[in-house]
């Protein structure tokens, strides 16, 4: 794998809240990873600004807002995040299949081109356990309900998932190696775990299979930020 095939598969994790330093991110960054990815909390404060900033500076966007509502809303909503001509957006895969197919097919029909913004489901989020599912009802290991769910978004037409990397090659024997797997929960072998609780490391995580890795504190908080991106690079090329 080359230098800027790895660089393509980061996504950095813009988990701030203020629009100039998401500016200074954005600056500081573009060219050096391959997306950059707005969450709920920066969109709520800023809203579609947000997204304009990252594209000023060339940057492409996965915009994180896991949409989970009746299908018709979701849907819609979807739609929206497409015209702003992001590279990704999500939804829950547990919102069901009704939901999902509606907003993939309405997707497909508005943009019927192969450069049109990519749908993922989030599966299983990485900070659950399964005592995280258990408390709400799901009495089935994470593992068995993170495949489950991939193969339902994957039948309602969804381009892919988000999950944890250690379900990667279960998803994989599940969906096949066209199925797009986004993967949080990454951190390489200089940074602590944090409070993700199914963690990989970005070489680990791309030798699995895993398109995308998300990768926020890492780079954020490190000394040189520009030079902990590069030796991300450097481990996933290594490995």
């Amino acid at each position: 794998m080359t230098r800027e095939e790895a660089r393509a598969k980061i996504i950095f994790a813009l988990d701030i809240d203020d629009l100039a330093e998401l500016d200074r991110w954005a600056t500081l960054l573009s060219g050096h990873v391959g997306m950059f990815k707005i969450g709920k909390q920066l969109f709520t404060a800023h809203g579609p600004e947000t997204v304009r900033t990252v594209q000023r500076h060339g940057g492409e966007v996965f915009l994180d807002l896991k949409y989970h509502d009746i299908p018709n809303t979701v849907a819609q909503a979807s739609l929206e995040a497409a015209r702003f001509g992001v590279k990704l957006f999500n939804l829950h895969a547990l919102g069901g299949y009704e939901m999902m197919a509606t907003t993939a097919e309405k997707l497909h029909k508005e943009f019927p081109s192969a450069d049109r913004p990519k749908l993922l489901a989030v599966t299983i989020l990485t900070s659950s356990t399964e005592e995280t599912l258990k408390g709400v009802g799901i009495d089935r290991p994470v593992e068995e309900m993170v495949v489950r769910l991939a193969k339902l978004a994957q039948e309602a037409g969804v381009d892919g998932v988000v999950a944890s990397p250690r379900e990667v090659p279960l998803i994989r024997a599940a969906c096949g190696p066209e199925f797009l797997i986004v993967t949080p929960g990454v951190r390489p072998a200089f940074a602590a775990a944090d409070d993700q609780k199914r963690i990989m490391t970005p070489a680990a995580a791309v030798a699995a299979g895993a398109d995308y890795l998300v990768i926020g504190r890492p780079i954020s908080a490190a000394p040189d930020p520009l030079a902990a991106a590069e030796a991300i690079i450097d481990e996933i090329v290594a490995g």
